[in-house]
């Protein structure tokens, strides 16, 4: 079960009433700063990156830009916390299993 507060029920339902991706990427504009978003941007790439599981956490971490700290505390998410948010988007954009 995911963490829910007063302060991110409001902001759970206003990505959910977004219909397009150009009405994700103006949200995040005005929502985030251009260093929030890059932030964002860089902790869902290495998400995928570890989903693949072909390159090393310091591999990673070049290719993402980031820091190796940041590719373990994504990993950590990942593999171990009981919200399942990465697992759950990753699964769903690859679509059906076959």
């Amino acid at each position: 079960m995911a963490r829910t507060s007063a302060h991110t029920l409001p902001l759970a339902e206003a990505l959910l009433s977004l219909k397009t991706r150009a009405e994700a990427e103006a949200f995040l504009a005005d929502l985030c700063t251009p260093a929030e978003v890059r932030a964002l941007a860089e902790r869902w790439l290495i998400a995928q990156l570890l989903d693949r599981g072909k390159l090393s956490y310091r591999e990673i971490a070049e290719a993402a830009g980031a820091s190796t700290t940041t590719v373990t505390r994504v990993a950590r998410f990942l593999r171990e916390m009981p919200y399942n948010g990465y697992r759950r988007v990753l699964d769903r954009l690859k679509g059906p299993r076959e």
